[in-house]
């Protein structure tokens, strides 16, 4: 694979919307030392405003942060408590009416399951929206967890579910807070540790409900970079037999340095606000026409532009892998098609160069986009996942 593959700056999951709106400012800059100037003045002058405020009326400072606290803003306006409780009780019955098991294509089921959907209560008493499918009969071989990528949903992986189910393994898997069923603001991420640690609790209670049944967990795209951050800790590798990851988010770059630098003062001051600017069709994920289409109709996929503080998690993330992939000890498979230009699959073939991994595989897809899963080859995608799983398994026997 040539290093000259372009790769879409800033972006994971669904779209190519971070930051591409910064692409016209960056062709004014003069000169980074001339923005960093900038840059370094600014934040004096907001330091020294915010310093003023408080030293002139304290007292309003406290009530001014307690309905900013009580508001969810958005781009565009505010929203209140009661319209966003609204939007998440609109978006849960959606997913409510998601089909769990896709019909065959002679339009009958081919596989007898037991499925269901349910909410977790996280650390942070969120509601997080949460869907299982289990073999209708026969012990389980194992269990996948799935945790889905930015903007998507749980509900999009029904046919791998499906796919699971016919070889006896059983599927759960987790909606983000902020997207799908899940309570909070639709594609806001106030952080991806909150993900992180709500995964980790949701494998816990999985665990105490399946004692003895082997589980696996499986994260695509920024979902990738929240599984394998969560199994560097010991008590969740202790966990799993293993992580699956499809177009992990793991080298994720701003458009200009000058935009990392100020991504984390504009995710302080305007989390929630989106880039109108940065409002355009992502770049194609799939092949499959069908299923890009599907994604970017589904009312569950967040498409609107992205929130800063959504960004700049992406960015924080991305970060610390890069610091840490040498220290991850967890089996891993990982799985990137070449053609990819939403993550890089060069920081795939990074990872399992440089991983500490006693058991590690990589499959790079010559010619693949993002959504491996909804490639039109995504049973072998399926297949090849089922396949490391059962020699994980054997592997544990021997």
């Amino acid at each position: 694979m040539e290093r000259g593959v372009p790769v879409e700056e800033l972006t994971s999951g669904a779209s190519g919307r971070i930051i591409p709106v910064f692409r016209n400012i960056r062709r004014s800059v003069p000169s980074p030392a001339s923005l960093l100037r900038l840059l370094l003045f600014l934040h004096a002058l907001a330091m020294w405003f915010l310093l003023f405020i408080r030293r002139r009326s304290p007292i309003s400072w406290r009530s001014m942060a307690a309905s900013a606290s009580s508001r969810r803003r958005t781009g565009v306006g505010t929203w209140s408590a009661a319209a966003e409780e609204e939007d998440v009780l609109r978006r849960r019955a959606l997913a409510e009416r998601v089909e769990m098991v896709p019909l065959s294509e002679e339009g009958g089921r081919e596989v007898a399951c037991r499925c269901g959907t349910f909410l977790f209560m996280g650390p942070r008493r969120t509601a997080l929206y949460c869907r299982s499918w289990l073999p209708a009969s026969g012990d389980l071989r194992g269990i996948l967890v799935i945790i889905h990528g930015l903007n998507e949903h749980s509900g999009r992986y029904s046919h791998f579910a499906k796919q699971l189910m016919a070889c006896n393994f059983g599927v759960y898997a987790m909606d983000w807070i902020g997207h799908g069923g899940s309570d909070g603001l639709h594609g806001y991420v106030p952080s991806l540790d909150y993900v992180v640690e709500d995964t980790g609790k949701f494998l816990e209670k999985i665990n105490s409900e399946n004692p003895g049944v082997p589980c696996f967990l499986f994260g695509h795209s920024t979902g990738g970079a929240v599984v394998l951050k969560a199994a560097s800790y010991p008590h969740i590798k202790a966990m799993v037999e293993g992580i699956i990851l499809t177009s992990p988010a793991l080298r994720v770059k701003p458009a200009h340095p000058i935009v990392g630098a100020v991504a984390p003062i504009f995710s302080l001051v305007l989390p929630k606000f989106q880039f109108k600017g940065a409002n355009k069709r992502g770049i194609p994920v799939s092949r499959d026409p069908a299923a890009m289409s599907a994604k970017y109709s589904d009312p569950l996929v967040y498409t609107r532009p992205i929130r800063v503080r959504t960004g700049h998690e992406i960015l924080r993330i991305s970060s610390y892998l890069l610091q840490n992939m040498k220290s991850i000890t967890v089996p891993f498979f990982v799985l990137h098609g070449t053609a990819d230009r939403v993550t890089d699959p060069l920081a795939s073939q990074d990872l399992y160069n440089v991983a500490a991994s006693r058991h590690k595989d990589i499959k790079l897809y010559e010619g693949f986009l993002h959504d491996l899963l909804f490639e039109p080859e995504r049973d072998e995608v399926g297949g090849d996942i089922i396949n490391w799983m059962l020699k994980m398994l054997q592997l544990q026997n021997m």
